[in-house]
């Protein structure tokens, strides 16, 4: 693996378990205004703890070394989660700047899995 995409993988993996850490302890705590967003977004309120649960377990997978198969669950774990984020902003009709987060999450969770080392890749058996 070329230094370049090391540093890139590196990059992006931190942000995103910085960002996903971050939203999911926010989501655990039920703050109020999550609840008032979840709610805006015709979720159930318990569905925070439930997604937040999520996102610190994909987080711990993505980072930790070995079990490439439980990271591919976790990119894509954090793909659908985030890319439902994004519809469910735009089907109830939320300004623009409610996908900022969403879509950053989703543009570095593609980087950090295009650029995960070989290590970290499940190997697909013939």
């Amino acid at each position: 693996m070329k230094k370049r995409d090391k540093i890139i993988y590196w990059v992006a993996t931190l942000w995103l378990a910085l960002g996903m850490t971050a939203t999911g302890i926010v989501q655990m705590l039920k703050i109020k205004e999550q609840e008032g967003m979840i709610q805006h977004l015709g979720f159930p309120v318990y569905f925070l703890t439930l997604i937040g649960i999520w996102k610190l377990l994909g987080t711990a997978a993505i980072l930790i070394p070995k079990f490439p198969l439980l990271k591919e669950w976790a990119y894509a774990g954090f793909f659908f989660t985030m890319t439902g984020a994004v519809f469910s902003h735009l089907v109830v009709g939320d300004h623009p700047k409610e996908l900022f987060g969403p879509v950053l999450l989703i543009v570095l969770t593609i980087v950090s899995w295009y650029f995960r080392p070989l290590e970290r890749k499940a190997i697909l058996a013939n």
